[in-house]
């Protein structure tokens, strides 16, 4: 049986379609991704909560809305959109359903039904609509089918992820790994799955920071207050590049020139760090050194280029728009100094990036290591590292039993270094072509 279990349409159109069949029909999705509706938001009435799902909640405001509500402000928060379309009229576009009409009969400001339901990517369709009345005298009217039969129903993903066949999931690896090494007449006999889930883990993690292809970019501008916020899943930095108008990168390294404290104590008049007292109940006072709001460090190097004559070790230049070092013009160049690009701090008490005050304004990329595990799309790892991980598994298992015997451990140490290097060479992506694009650089005659 195939690895691939999704249709062309799915994987590079994002959407599975279905002709309408009537109202005792759902649709059953195959797509690999999870269907989802908006999160609730707000609150509604308990005895309202009792009579639905967490999926089906939506805000409470003058009435009931639902995130599966076409109508409702939240419903476009959903990952997807159901769409219709009239197969005796191929010349009309497919329209999205907002489930204003049904039957031909229209719904004059609904805002408090249920269209549909959704659970484990199946769609069913309700039919316990009612048409309101424009009279108080006047019963309502029942309305049964939401989609005229016969018409075409097409379910749409907003986002569509493409090159996922190149990865296998986390879970995926964990169970493979139990059903090929743990078991009767195997090296290991038994194991928890929280173990082989642990290991898993920090393998990947390890993984991260020097094998896998691991790293991520954000695309940010720099503000006048000349930081910004280190990302969520950051561990350390590859490297931070300037955007020009033509899109070239231009690459901004960390300085020496300065420096972010960690901690700003404020000083009385013989240099004491002054106290900030907390009283506990039983009378006990106990102190810490009052900080600072502000870093006068950091307030200067923000200020030094701009118009201050003292610094004369800076100049304009008018070709580039930046303020230049004049470091080594005089007495010789300083190659930790001899860029044009700019420089930026890490700030650890803020955990931000500081740059400096010629950047403000400027496009960046920050390109970062995040260690593979701060989100469910994160925890995969690539097909030819695959071996790898599992004997990184089987190592860390043997490696950490009682009474293991070690000729075994060593062997598995040595697999496991074998099949990292592997994976190693596999993921450095070198192409033969490109070394010799490169290479006939090297025969130009030197005058």
């Amino acid at each position: 049986m195939g690895i691939i279990t999704q249709t062309n349409e799915q994987y590079y159109v994002g959407s599975e379609s279905f002709a309408w069949q009537g109202t005792s029909s759902s649709l059953t999705l195959s797509f690999e991704e999870n269907l989802k509706l908006s999160q609730p938001r707000g609150h509604l009435p308990t005895s309202t909560i009792a009579n639905l799902t967490q999926e089906e909640c939506g805000s409470w405001t003058s009435s009931y809305l639902f995130n599966n509500n076409p109508l409702n402000t939240f419903y476009n928060l959903n990952n997807f959109v159901l769409e219709i379309h009239d197969p005796s009229s191929p010349s009309n576009p497919w329209e999205e359903f907002n489930g204003s009409t049904y039957n031909s009969i229209a719904i004059p400001g609904i805002t408090d039904n249920t269209y549909f339901k959704l659970s484990n990517n199946v769609i069913s369709f309700l039919y316990s609509y009612s048409v309101p009345s424009t009279s108080a005298n006047t019963p309502n009217t029942a309305a049964t089918d939401p989609i005229p039969v016969g018409w075409h129903i097409r379910v749409r993903l907003k986002e569509l992820h493409y090159g996922n066949y190149a990865y296998i999931s986390m879970d995926d690896i964990i169970n493979n790994f139990l059903i090929a090494y743990v078991g009767t007449n195997k090296l290991i006999p038994s194991i928890d799955r929280t173990d082989v889930m642990f290991h898993a883990q920090r393998g990947l993690q390890e993984f991260s920071y020097d094998t896998l292809k691991s790293f991520k970019s954000q695309e940010l501008t720099i503000p006048p207050s000349l930081s910004i916020a280190i990302p969520q899943d950051y561990v350390n930095y590859v490297k931070i590049s300037r955007i020009d108008k033509n899109g070239v990168k231009h690459t901004i390294y960390p300085t020496t020139l300065t420096s972010n404290p960690t901690e700003l104590p404020i000083q009385d008049s013989n240099g004491i760090p002054t106290q900030d007292f907390v009283e506990y109940p039983d009378g006990h006072l106990s102190g810490d050194n009052s900080q600072a709001s502000q870093s006068l460090t950091e307030e200067r190097w923000k200020a030094m280029p701009v118009n201050n004559p003292l610094r004369n070790y800076y100049w304009w230049n008018e070709r580039t728009g930046f303020y230049e070092l004049n470091y080594g013009r005089r007495y010789g160049l300083d190659p930790s100094t001899a860029q044009i690009n700019g420089w930026f701090t890490i700030n650890e008490r803020e955990g931000k990036f500081s740059f400096s005050s010629n950047l403000v304004d400027q496009l960046i990329i920050l390109e970062y290591i995040s260690d593979g595990l701060a989100y469910d799309g994160d925890m995969r790892v690539p097909k030819m590292a695959e071996e790898a991980m599992y004997m990184h598994i089987a190592y860390s298992i043997l490696a950490s039993r009682a009474k293991q015997p070690e000729y075994v451990v060593q062997r598995f140490k040595k697999d496991r270094r074998a099949a990292l290097r592997n994976a190693k060479i596999r993921l450095s992506n070198i192409k033969l072509d490109e070394i010799i694009q490169i290479m006939r650089g090297k025969s130009k005659q030197i005058k």
